[in-house]
């Protein structure tokens, strides 16, 4: 394929590996370059490379005055749980580009302090990590949201932790490092879109 080359919605869907209505949110929000041809959006692959490249640069794309035109009304929350700040920016990022509200928690007391006083879609938190670690966050979770969809963030972790998230009902994983389409893709899935 030619850089210059249009792909379809549907060559998007697989090139980025997201939802249709991921692709639509960032359409919308004007984050991912697109053209309206009749009833068919087309999206220049050059353009799309460019973009992703960016986002995994921490590009000044979304700055505040961007943000701050997108409407929060209706948008799916997620909390965003790591120890490494990094990682939590990185994420938080890449999430809120696909228009999600993303809060964030340093550490597993932390996290169990918001997810009692807030109301979340999706928990996303790193298994390792000092003090109370991502499986008790999970375990502790269940007690008072059984319901709550959640993707664990694992760099190495061992095959007894990777087992008891499992049955402990998370719906997804984000192995480190990842990728902008990934981060997407797991949370879409996990929050059913």
């Amino acid at each position: 394929m030619i850089d210059d080359a249009f792909l379809t919605t549907e060559e998007v869907l697989e090139y980025l590996q997201v939802t249709q209505r991921t692709v639509y949110r960032l359409i919308k929000a004007g984050r991912i370059p697109a053209v309206r041809v009749g009833r068919q959006w087309r999206f220049r692959k050059q353009d799309l490379d460019r973009w992703l490249e960016n986002q995994g640069r921490g590009s000044r794309a979304m700055a505040a005055s961007q943000l701050a035109a997108v409407s929060r009304a209706g948008r799916p929350r997620i909390l965003v749980v790591d120890d490494e700040a990094g990682i939590r920016e990185l994420l938080s990022k890449t999430l809120a580009l696909a228009e999600y509200d993303v809060d964030l928690a340093p550490d597993g007391r932390a996290a169990l302090e918001k997810l009692r006083l807030y109301q979340y879609d999706l928990l996303i938190t790193d298994l390792k990590m000092p003090g109370v670690d991502g499986l008790t966050v999970i375990r502790e979770t269940r007690g008072f949201r059984p319901d709550l969809p959640i993707v664990i963030i694992t760099g190495y972790s061992t095959e007894a932790s990777a087992i008891e998230a499992i049955n402990l009902g998370v719906v997804g994983y984000l192995t480190k490092p990842f990728r902008v389409p990934k981060v997407l893709s797991v949370a879409a899935k996990a929050l059913g879109e």
